[in-house]
């Protein structure tokens, strides 16, 4: 049986999202909607099902943004089922999307976390763009090296999960904001295993201007983005005995490498963009302990931003 969870606060798109749950073509599921202290008529919407499989609780006071992952896990803590799924309030899944995750898991009977391929949809459901299709099967170091490279593109709710793994490592790994949460659950669900990907877009995620993915504290995002690398840092403190394996532990500290200086380099360009180039250089001299910033990322950022100044003249 599936559990799926709706850490509902926006009710503008929540009705569509229940509905899309309840047509699926495969039935033993339950439905769990964690109201998180919403101002929207979240009560409303959930009071119009009769629903056997629909369980509803409501939080004493609201986690918010900044904390949105210990809702992710409030829900994964009323589960019952074998796999959990968590869906964002105003995403959709196509009618078949558990029947295939079914056929998924039964060819990749034991790994841990599986992955299907999305719809981009706009606020009015209208399909922008397709998500990039992925192998079929990847260990932890190729699916990690590719995400980092920036050959994934994947949100929370086209996960599926087995229930225990997700408990027994602590549930959604959380990150302010719950900024690339997503990511670093899924790498750690896949550690020892590997990942498995359907590329049918049985996931429909709604894009527009008031996900958090879309908004969010600066400052809070950067820190989420040292916690992210530090667990791929204590990762890689570890390395493998199998050959092969070592080649990609290998490779996945150069390509960590790269984006961890390529993340400090958007911090320091950021700073200097926005305002007076020396005011932007104090703050980030300031930061520089925070966010382990060298000297060679300063001298490469300066050098960016005036040859961009340069050329907009």
């Amino acid at each position: 049986m599936f559990s799926i969870g709706i850490p509902a606060y926006k009710a503008k798109d929540l009705k569509e999202c229940i509905d899309s749950i309840l047509i699926q073509t495969y039935n033993d599921f339950e439905l769990i909607i964690v109201n998180d202290c919403s101002p929207d008529p979240i009560d409303d919407i959930v009071a119009k099902y009769d629903d056997a499989r629909i369980q509803y609780h409501k939080n004493e006071k609201n986690f918010g943004a900044l904390h949105v992952v210990d809702n992710w896990n409030k829900c994964l803590s009323f589960a019952k089922g074998e796999y959990f799924i968590l869906m964002g309030d105003d995403d959709k899944m196509e009618p078949d999307y558990l029947e295939e995750f079914v056929n998924l898991i039964k060819t990749y009977a034991s790994l841990d976390v599986w992955h299907c391929r999305s719809t981009i949809i706009d606020q009015f459901t209208k399909p922008l763009r397709l998500t990039p299709i992925n192998p079929c099967y990847e260990d932890e170091y190729d699916y990690i090296i590719n995400c980092l490279e920036g050959r994934r593109e994947q949100f929370v709710s086209d996960f599926v999960y087995r229930t225990s793994a997700l408990v027994n490592n602590g549930g959604y790994y959380k990150l302010p904001l719950g900024w690339a949460s997503d990511y670093l659950t899924s790498f750690i669900l896949s550690v020892n295993k590997g990942i498995a990907h359907t590329n049918k877009p049985v996931f429909n995620y709604r894009s527009h201007s008031v996900n958090i993915t879309s908004t969010g504290n600066l400052e809070k995002k950067r820190e989420a983005f040292v916690m992210f690398f530090d667990w791929i840092e204590k990762f890689l403190s570890e390395k493998p005995q199998d050959e092969m394996l070592l080649l990609k532990h290998k490779m996945l500290r150069i390509t960590t490498n790269k984006a961890y200086k390529s993340e400090k380099l958007n911090i320091i360009r950021s700073e200097i963009g926005s305002k007076n180039i020396f005011s932007g250089l104090l703050r980030c001299f300031n930061l520089r302990k925070k966010y382990n910033l060298t000297l060679n990322d300063f001298y490469g950022s300066v050098a960016a931003s005036f040859l961009d100044r340069s050329n907009k003249k």
